[in-house]
């Protein structure tokens, strides 16, 4: 089996199956086969037992040692790029990064415009220029204070303990179960 992975990566196989897949979700939801809009998002993780040290790091903010890895999605919540660095390594770094990596995997001029959060700094916003993508940073509603049920895409995208995922929906419980 790891044959036929490492033969299909290696040739880029997988990547155009990936792309075949995502393009035929997009239009079955009417829209275009390329994004115009994307959302760009990290997230730290904790490191596997079998990771080495290297290629990991600790998260000062978080206090999370291993990985961070970031995703650039569509507004359907479809991954177009992802990067995977140590966890020591900011966000604008990530960023820069994952701009790079998504320039590669979409035609020219096909991602006009990528929303950020406000941990990547003007230096993401710089490089995506430079690219011909227009970089904005969604600020959050000051009026609106503690837990923000609204998940975005790549919040969606992401599970946040995949190794402790639900097996289904969990649904609080109602007079009629």
């Amino acid at each position: 089996m790891y044959y036929y992975f490492a033969k299909w990566r290696d040739d880029g196989t997988d990547q155009t199956i990936h792309d075949l897949l995502r393009w035929q979700a997009r239009e079955k939801h009417r829209r275009s086969a390329d994004p115009s809009l994307v959302v760009l998002d990290t997230q730290s993780v904790h490191a596997a037992a079998g990771v080495p040290s290297d290629t990991t790091g600790r998260d000062a903010g978080k206090k999370v040692p291993g990985r961070k890895r970031g995703l650039a999605v569509d507004v359907l919540g479809l991954v177009i790029a992802v990067v995977v660095l140590a966890a020591s390594v900011h966000d604008n770094a990530a960023g820069i990064v994952l701009l790079d990596r998504l320039t590669a995997a979409t035609p020219p001029s096909s991602v006009r415009t990528a929303l950020v959060d406000q941990g990547f700094k003007n230096a993401v916003v710089d490089h995506g220029a430079a690219l011909g993508i227009d970089v904005k940073v969604v600020e959050r509603n000051p009026a609106d204070r503690g837990f923000v049920p609204c998940r975005s895409p790549t919040a969606k995208a992401k599970p946040s303990r995949p190794h402790h995922r639900p097996r289904f929906p969990i649904t609080p419980p109602t007079s009629r179960s």
